[in-house]
Protein backbone atom coordinates (compact mmCIF):
# COMPACT_ATOMS: atom_id res chain seq x y z
CA UNK A 1 0.00 0.00 0.00
CA UNK A 2 1.17 3.53 -0.71
CA UNK A 3 2.41 5.39 2.36
CA UNK A 4 0.27 8.28 3.62
CA UNK A 5 2.62 11.10 4.69
CA UNK A 6 1.14 14.01 6.66
CA UNK A 7 2.55 17.38 7.71
CA UNK A 8 3.50 18.16 11.30
CA UNK A 9 4.16 21.84 11.94
CA UNK A 10 4.28 21.09 15.67
CA UNK A 11 3.32 18.55 18.29
CA UNK A 12 -0.44 19.14 18.05
CA UNK A 13 -0.43 18.57 14.30
CA UNK A 14 1.78 15.52 14.71
CA UNK A 15 -0.58 13.98 17.25
CA UNK A 16 -3.54 14.61 14.93
CA UNK A 17 -1.72 13.09 11.94
CA UNK A 18 -0.78 9.94 13.82
CA UNK A 19 -4.20 9.55 15.41
CA UNK A 20 -6.13 10.05 12.16
CA UNK A 21 -4.20 7.53 10.10
CA UNK A 22 -0.88 8.83 8.73
CA UNK A 23 1.79 6.20 8.12
CA UNK A 24 4.51 8.83 8.51
CA UNK A 25 4.86 12.52 9.28
CA UNK A 26 7.34 15.17 8.24
CA UNK A 27 8.38 18.18 10.29
CA UNK A 28 11.25 20.52 10.97
CA UNK A 29 13.46 21.88 13.70
CA UNK A 30 13.68 25.58 14.44
CA UNK A 31 16.24 26.01 11.67
CA UNK A 32 17.16 24.49 8.31
CA UNK A 33 13.59 23.64 7.27
CA UNK A 34 11.52 25.55 4.72
CA UNK A 35 8.74 26.61 7.09
CA UNK A 36 10.32 29.14 9.43
CA UNK A 37 6.88 30.38 10.55
CA UNK A 38 5.57 26.95 11.51
CA UNK A 39 5.66 25.95 15.16
CA UNK A 40 8.40 23.42 14.41
CA UNK A 41 10.18 21.36 17.08
CA UNK A 42 12.89 22.13 19.58
CA UNK A 43 15.05 19.21 20.69
CA UNK A 44 12.84 18.24 23.63
CA UNK A 45 9.77 18.38 21.39
CA UNK A 46 11.52 16.29 18.76
CA UNK A 47 12.22 13.63 21.38
CA UNK A 48 8.53 13.66 22.31
CA UNK A 49 7.47 13.59 18.66
CA UNK A 50 9.67 10.60 17.93
CA UNK A 51 8.34 8.79 21.00
CA UNK A 52 4.73 9.33 19.87
CA UNK A 53 5.41 8.37 16.26
CA UNK A 54 7.44 5.25 16.96
CA UNK A 55 5.12 4.06 19.73
CA UNK A 56 2.37 4.10 17.09
CA UNK A 57 4.55 2.20 14.60
CA UNK A 58 4.89 5.24 12.31
CA UNK A 59 7.88 7.16 10.90
CA UNK A 60 9.22 10.70 11.22
CA UNK A 61 11.06 12.46 8.39
CA UNK A 62 13.01 15.59 9.35
CA UNK A 63 12.98 18.52 6.93
CA UNK A 64 16.49 19.91 6.38
CA UNK A 65 15.66 21.30 2.96
CA UNK A 66 16.84 24.89 3.26
CA UNK A 67 19.39 26.04 0.67
CA UNK A 68 22.35 26.52 3.06
CA UNK A 69 25.37 28.79 2.91
CA UNK A 70 28.92 27.53 3.47
CA UNK A 71 28.99 28.72 7.06
CA UNK A 72 25.84 26.71 7.85
CA UNK A 73 26.93 23.28 6.63
CA UNK A 74 28.63 22.17 9.83
CA UNK A 75 25.62 23.12 11.93
CA UNK A 76 23.33 21.40 9.43
CA UNK A 77 25.37 18.22 9.76
CA UNK A 78 25.40 18.52 13.55
CA UNK A 79 21.61 18.82 13.64
CA UNK A 80 21.27 15.88 11.26
CA UNK A 81 23.50 13.72 13.43
CA UNK A 82 21.68 14.66 16.62
CA UNK A 83 18.31 13.95 14.97
CA UNK A 84 19.53 10.56 13.75
CA UNK A 85 20.79 9.71 17.24
CA UNK A 86 17.37 10.69 18.61
CA UNK A 87 15.69 8.29 16.17
CA UNK A 88 14.62 10.30 13.11
CA UNK A 89 13.84 7.87 10.29
CA UNK A 90 15.15 10.07 7.47
CA UNK A 91 16.07 13.64 6.56
CA UNK A 92 14.62 15.52 3.58
CA UNK A 93 17.34 17.53 1.80
CA UNK A 94 17.20 19.70 -1.32
CA UNK A 95 20.69 21.10 -1.92
CA UNK A 96 23.02 18.79 -3.85
CA UNK A 97 26.11 19.87 -1.91
CA UNK A 98 24.34 19.57 1.43
CA UNK A 99 23.14 16.13 0.41
CA UNK A 100 26.68 14.93 -0.34
CA UNK A 101 27.96 16.59 2.84
CA UNK A 102 25.38 14.87 5.04
CA UNK A 103 25.94 11.53 3.35
CA UNK A 104 29.60 11.85 4.30
CA UNK A 105 29.11 13.21 7.82
CA UNK A 106 26.07 11.17 8.92
CA UNK A 107 26.27 8.04 6.73
CA UNK A 108 23.71 6.03 8.72
CA UNK A 109 20.91 8.57 8.27
CA UNK A 110 18.55 7.82 5.37
CA UNK A 111 18.23 10.79 3.02
CA UNK A 112 15.24 11.77 0.91
CA UNK A 113 15.59 14.26 -1.94
CA UNK A 114 13.26 17.24 -1.42
CA UNK A 115 10.87 18.43 -4.10
CA UNK A 116 12.89 21.69 -3.94
CA UNK A 117 15.64 19.82 -5.83
CA UNK A 118 13.27 19.75 -8.84
CA UNK A 119 14.02 16.19 -9.91
CA UNK A 120 12.39 16.02 -13.34
CA UNK A 121 14.18 13.09 -14.98
CA UNK A 122 15.86 9.76 -14.26
CA UNK A 123 19.34 11.17 -14.87
CA UNK A 124 18.90 13.74 -12.10
CA UNK A 125 17.39 11.11 -9.82
CA UNK A 126 20.30 8.76 -10.50
CA UNK A 127 22.81 11.40 -9.36
CA UNK A 128 21.11 11.45 -5.96
CA UNK A 129 20.79 7.66 -5.93
CA UNK A 130 24.53 7.38 -6.54
CA UNK A 131 25.05 9.67 -3.54
CA UNK A 132 22.94 7.34 -1.40
CA UNK A 133 19.37 8.64 -1.67
CA UNK A 134 16.69 6.25 -0.47
CA UNK A 135 13.74 8.27 -1.78
CA UNK A 136 13.07 10.96 -4.39
CA UNK A 137 10.36 13.52 -3.64
CA UNK A 138 9.43 14.35 -7.19
CA UNK A 139 9.12 17.78 -8.72
CA UNK A 140 5.48 18.91 -8.66
CA UNK A 141 5.65 19.74 -12.37
CA UNK A 142 5.79 16.10 -13.53
CA UNK A 143 2.87 14.34 -15.19
CA UNK A 144 1.89 10.82 -14.13
CA UNK A 145 3.04 9.49 -17.52
CA UNK A 146 6.50 10.97 -16.96
CA UNK A 147 6.59 9.64 -13.41
CA UNK A 148 5.78 6.14 -14.66
CA UNK A 149 8.57 6.36 -17.25
CA UNK A 150 11.02 7.66 -14.65
CA UNK A 151 10.06 4.85 -12.27
CA UNK A 152 11.08 2.22 -14.84
CA UNK A 153 14.57 3.71 -15.18
CA UNK A 154 15.43 3.68 -11.48
CA UNK A 155 16.48 0.81 -9.18
CA UNK A 156 13.47 -0.98 -7.75
CA UNK A 157 14.44 -0.21 -4.14
CA UNK A 158 14.40 3.57 -4.68
CA UNK A 159 11.09 5.03 -3.56
CA UNK A 160 9.20 7.84 -5.28
CA UNK A 161 7.18 10.31 -3.24
CA UNK A 162 4.71 12.80 -4.72
CA UNK A 163 2.30 15.43 -3.43
CA UNK A 164 -1.34 14.42 -3.35
CA UNK A 165 -3.13 17.32 -1.65
CA UNK A 166 -2.70 20.92 -0.54
CA UNK A 167 -1.27 24.25 -1.62
CA UNK A 168 0.75 24.51 -4.82
CA UNK A 169 3.46 27.03 -5.65
CA UNK A 170 3.28 29.31 -8.68
CA UNK A 171 7.04 28.85 -9.18
CA UNK A 172 8.98 25.74 -10.13
CA UNK A 173 8.50 23.59 -7.00
CA UNK A 174 9.07 26.59 -4.80
CA UNK A 175 12.13 28.08 -6.48
CA UNK A 176 10.74 31.60 -6.38
CA UNK A 177 12.27 35.00 -5.69
CA UNK A 178 9.02 36.99 -5.51
CA UNK A 179 9.00 37.05 -1.71
CA UNK A 180 12.66 38.12 -1.59
CA UNK A 181 12.01 41.12 -3.80
CA UNK A 182 8.62 42.24 -2.47
CA UNK A 183 8.91 41.39 1.22
CA UNK A 184 12.61 40.82 1.88
CA UNK A 185 11.82 37.28 3.01
CA UNK A 186 13.50 34.38 1.22
CA UNK A 187 11.25 31.53 0.16
CA UNK A 188 14.24 29.22 -0.22
CA UNK A 189 15.34 30.19 3.29
CA UNK A 190 12.04 29.15 4.84
CA UNK A 191 10.41 32.58 5.16
CA UNK A 192 8.13 32.98 2.13
CA UNK A 193 5.55 35.75 2.59
CA UNK A 194 3.38 34.21 -0.16
CA UNK A 195 3.09 37.39 -2.28
CA UNK A 196 1.67 35.20 -5.07
CA UNK A 197 -1.51 35.14 -2.94
CA UNK A 198 -1.77 38.93 -2.71
CA UNK A 199 -4.32 40.99 -4.58
CA UNK A 200 -2.74 43.17 -7.30
CA UNK A 201 -3.58 46.29 -9.27
CA UNK A 202 -1.98 47.85 -12.35
CA UNK A 203 -0.17 51.21 -12.40
CA UNK A 204 0.26 53.24 -15.58
CA UNK A 205 3.73 54.88 -15.65
CA UNK A 206 2.47 58.41 -16.19
CA UNK A 207 -0.26 58.16 -13.54
CA UNK A 208 1.35 56.30 -10.61
CA UNK A 209 -1.14 57.85 -8.19
CA UNK A 210 -4.05 56.09 -9.93
CA UNK A 211 -3.97 52.34 -9.30
CA UNK A 212 -6.21 50.48 -11.73
CA UNK A 213 -7.95 47.36 -10.41
CA UNK A 214 -7.79 44.26 -12.57
CA UNK A 215 -11.38 43.18 -12.03
CA UNK A 216 -12.11 39.46 -11.77
CA UNK A 217 -14.90 39.36 -9.21
CA UNK A 218 -16.10 41.19 -6.12
CA UNK A 219 -13.19 39.90 -4.07
CA UNK A 220 -10.51 41.20 -6.43
CA UNK A 221 -8.09 39.28 -8.61
CA UNK A 222 -5.29 36.89 -7.77
CA UNK A 223 -3.13 36.74 -10.88
CA UNK A 224 -0.36 34.50 -9.55
CA UNK A 225 -2.21 32.41 -6.98
CA UNK A 226 -2.12 28.70 -7.84
CA UNK A 227 -5.05 26.39 -7.21
CA UNK A 228 -4.76 23.79 -4.50
CA UNK A 229 -3.93 20.21 -5.46
CA UNK A 230 -6.56 17.51 -4.91
CA UNK A 231 -5.81 14.01 -6.21
CA UNK A 232 -8.31 12.19 -4.02
CA UNK A 233 -10.17 10.90 -7.08
CA UNK A 234 -6.99 9.69 -8.82
CA UNK A 235 -5.23 7.47 -6.29
CA UNK A 236 -5.31 4.42 -8.62
CA UNK A 237 -3.41 6.38 -11.29
CA UNK A 238 -0.81 7.45 -8.71
CA UNK A 239 -0.43 3.85 -7.57
CA UNK A 240 -0.08 2.60 -11.14
CA UNK A 241 2.59 5.22 -11.88
CA UNK A 242 4.77 3.63 -9.20
CA UNK A 243 4.48 6.26 -6.47
CA UNK A 244 5.30 4.81 -3.05
CA UNK A 245 4.38 7.72 -0.78
CA UNK A 246 1.54 10.27 -0.99
CA UNK A 247 2.45 13.59 0.61
CA UNK A 248 -0.10 16.00 2.05
CA UNK A 249 1.12 19.60 2.03
CA UNK A 250 0.52 21.78 5.07
CA UNK A 251 3.14 22.36 7.76
CA UNK A 252 1.55 25.78 8.35
CA UNK A 253 -1.89 24.22 8.84
CA UNK A 254 -3.86 23.58 12.02
CA UNK A 255 -4.23 20.25 13.77
CA UNK A 256 -7.88 20.24 12.64
CA UNK A 257 -6.83 20.59 9.00
CA UNK A 258 -4.23 17.82 9.34
CA UNK A 259 -6.76 15.53 11.03
CA UNK A 260 -9.49 16.17 8.47
CA UNK A 261 -7.38 15.70 5.35
CA UNK A 262 -5.43 12.76 6.75
CA UNK A 263 -8.69 11.06 7.74
CA UNK A 264 -10.17 11.43 4.24
CA UNK A 265 -7.09 10.02 2.52
CA UNK A 266 -6.79 7.21 5.07
CA UNK A 267 -10.34 6.16 4.26
CA UNK A 268 -9.70 6.45 0.52
CA UNK A 269 -6.51 4.40 0.59
CA UNK A 270 -8.01 1.67 2.75
CA UNK A 271 -10.99 1.40 0.42
CA UNK A 272 -8.79 1.41 -2.69
CA UNK A 273 -6.71 -1.53 -1.53
CA UNK A 274 -9.71 -3.46 -0.22
CA UNK A 275 -12.14 -2.91 -3.08
CA UNK A 276 -11.48 -0.39 -5.85
CA UNK A 277 -15.14 -0.30 -6.82
CA UNK A 278 -16.05 0.67 -3.24
CA UNK A 279 -13.39 3.41 -3.35
CA UNK A 280 -14.88 4.87 -6.53
CA UNK A 281 -18.40 4.69 -5.14
CA UNK A 282 -17.30 6.54 -1.99
CA UNK A 283 -15.54 9.39 -3.84
CA UNK A 284 -18.45 11.88 -3.79
CA UNK A 285 -18.73 11.54 -0.01
CA UNK A 286 -14.96 11.67 0.44
CA UNK A 287 -14.71 14.84 -1.64
CA UNK A 288 -17.46 16.42 0.45
CA UNK A 289 -15.47 15.54 3.55
CA UNK A 290 -12.32 17.10 2.06
CA UNK A 291 -14.20 20.35 1.45
CA UNK A 292 -15.12 20.64 5.13
CA UNK A 293 -11.61 21.88 5.98
CA UNK A 294 -10.13 25.15 4.81
CA UNK A 295 -8.95 25.02 1.18
CA UNK A 296 -8.71 26.95 -2.03
CA UNK A 297 -10.45 25.84 -5.21
CA UNK A 298 -8.53 22.83 -6.49
CA UNK A 299 -7.38 20.99 -9.59
CA UNK A 300 -5.05 18.08 -10.37
CA UNK A 301 -1.88 20.14 -10.77
CA UNK A 302 0.48 18.95 -13.52
CA UNK A 303 -0.40 15.26 -13.22
CA UNK A 304 -2.52 15.24 -16.38
CA UNK A 305 -0.82 18.10 -18.22
CA UNK A 306 -1.01 21.84 -17.70
CA UNK A 307 -3.09 22.82 -14.63
CA UNK A 308 -6.59 23.97 -15.50
CA UNK A 309 -7.20 26.69 -14.41
CA UNK A 310 -3.53 27.68 -14.32
CA UNK A 311 -3.92 30.38 -11.65
CA UNK A 312 -6.38 32.72 -9.99
CA UNK A 313 -7.35 30.83 -6.81
CA UNK A 314 -9.13 33.47 -4.75
CA UNK A 315 -8.71 32.48 -1.13
CA UNK A 316 -9.99 30.00 1.39
CA UNK A 317 -13.33 28.23 1.60
CA UNK A 318 -14.77 25.50 3.80
CA UNK A 319 -18.23 24.03 4.14
CA UNK A 320 -17.81 23.60 7.91
CA UNK A 321 -15.73 25.41 10.50
CA UNK A 322 -13.65 24.17 13.38
CA UNK A 323 -15.86 24.57 16.49
CA UNK A 324 -13.74 22.99 19.20
CA UNK A 325 -11.47 20.19 20.31
CA UNK A 326 -12.40 17.46 22.76
CA UNK A 327 -10.17 17.36 25.83
CA UNK A 328 -11.95 14.41 27.47
CA UNK A 329 -15.22 13.27 29.08
CA UNK A 330 -16.67 14.42 32.41
CA UNK A 331 -19.81 12.80 33.83
CA UNK A 332 -21.38 12.11 30.44
CA UNK A 333 -20.34 15.40 28.89
CA UNK A 334 -17.64 16.29 26.42
CA UNK A 335 -15.07 18.66 27.91
CA UNK A 336 -14.27 20.96 24.99
CA UNK A 337 -11.80 23.74 24.19
CA UNK A 338 -13.80 26.21 22.07
CA UNK A 339 -12.46 27.40 18.74
CA UNK A 340 -15.44 29.14 17.08
CA UNK A 341 -18.94 30.20 18.13
CA UNK A 342 -21.75 27.68 18.46
CA UNK A 343 -25.20 27.75 20.09
CA UNK A 344 -27.61 25.46 21.88
CA UNK A 345 -29.68 23.86 19.11
CA UNK A 346 -26.85 23.82 16.57
CA UNK A 347 -26.11 20.59 14.76
CA UNK A 348 -22.39 19.82 15.05
CA UNK A 349 -20.25 16.93 13.90
CA UNK A 350 -17.66 15.13 15.95
CA UNK A 351 -14.71 14.01 13.85
CA UNK A 352 -12.83 11.04 15.25
CA UNK A 353 -10.64 8.33 13.73
CA UNK A 354 -13.72 6.08 13.86
CA UNK A 355 -15.73 8.42 11.63
CA UNK A 356 -18.10 11.38 11.74
CA UNK A 357 -20.82 11.58 14.41
CA UNK A 358 -23.49 14.30 13.92
CA UNK A 359 -25.37 15.50 17.00
CA UNK A 360 -27.51 18.40 18.18
CA UNK A 361 -26.21 20.54 21.03
CA UNK A 362 -28.87 20.20 23.74
CA UNK A 363 -27.01 22.01 26.49
CA UNK A 364 -23.79 23.97 27.04
CA UNK A 365 -22.36 24.31 30.56
CA UNK A 366 -19.46 26.39 31.80
CA UNK A 367 -16.88 24.79 34.08
CA UNK A 368 -18.93 25.77 37.15
CA UNK A 369 -22.01 24.04 35.74
CA UNK A 370 -23.99 27.14 34.72
CA UNK A 371 -26.01 26.86 31.50
CA UNK A 372 -25.02 28.95 28.48
CA UNK A 373 -27.05 29.79 25.38
CA UNK A 374 -23.94 29.96 23.24
CA UNK A 375 -20.18 30.16 23.49
CA UNK A 376 -17.95 32.35 21.34
CA UNK A 377 -14.62 32.91 23.12
CA UNK A 378 -11.80 30.89 21.57
CA UNK A 379 -9.96 28.85 24.16
CA UNK A 380 -12.83 28.77 26.66
CA UNK A 381 -13.55 25.37 28.23
CA UNK A 382 -17.16 24.15 28.27
CA UNK A 383 -19.10 20.94 28.85
CA UNK A 384 -21.55 19.52 26.30
CA UNK A 385 -23.68 16.61 27.60
CA UNK A 386 -23.96 13.83 24.96
CA UNK A 387 -25.22 10.25 24.78
CA UNK A 388 -22.02 8.93 23.18
CA UNK A 389 -18.36 8.79 24.11
CA UNK A 390 -15.72 11.15 22.77
CA UNK A 391 -11.98 10.92 23.21
CA UNK A 392 -9.23 13.51 23.68
CA UNK A 393 -8.11 14.67 20.26
CA UNK A 394 -11.52 14.43 18.59
CA UNK A 395 -12.68 17.59 16.82
CA UNK A 396 -16.02 19.37 16.69
CA UNK A 397 -17.17 21.27 13.63
CA UNK A 398 -20.27 23.16 12.66
CA UNK A 399 -21.79 24.70 9.53
CA UNK A 400 -19.78 27.57 8.11
CA UNK A 401 -22.37 30.34 7.89
CA UNK A 402 -20.12 32.33 5.56
CA UNK A 403 -19.44 29.43 3.20
CA UNK A 404 -19.30 30.14 -0.51
CA UNK A 405 -19.34 27.06 -2.75
CA UNK A 406 -16.19 26.37 -4.76
CA UNK A 407 -16.49 27.28 -8.41
CA UNK A 408 -15.38 23.76 -9.29
CA UNK A 409 -16.92 21.87 -6.40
Amino acid sequence: MMELLSPAGGLEQLKAAVRFGADAVYGGLNRFGLRASAGNFDWDELDEALRIVHQAGKKFYLTLNILPYDDELDDLAADARRAWEAGADAAIVSDLGAFAYLRQRVPALDLHVSTQANVMNAAAAQVFVDLGARRIVLSRELSLDRIAALRKRLPADIQLEAFVHGAMCMAHSGRCMLSDHLAGRGGNRGACAQPCRWEYTVLEARRPEEPIPVVEDERGTYLFSAYDLNMLSHLPEMRDAGIASLKIEGRMKTAYYVAGVTHVYRQALDLLYQDEAAYRAALPDLQREARKVSHRASNTGFYFGKPQPASGAEGFSQTMEFSGQVLGMRDGAMYVAVKNRFHVGDTLEMLSPKGVCPFTVQKILDEEGSALDFVSVAGRRVLIPVDFTAEPGDFLRGPNRNHRMDSNA
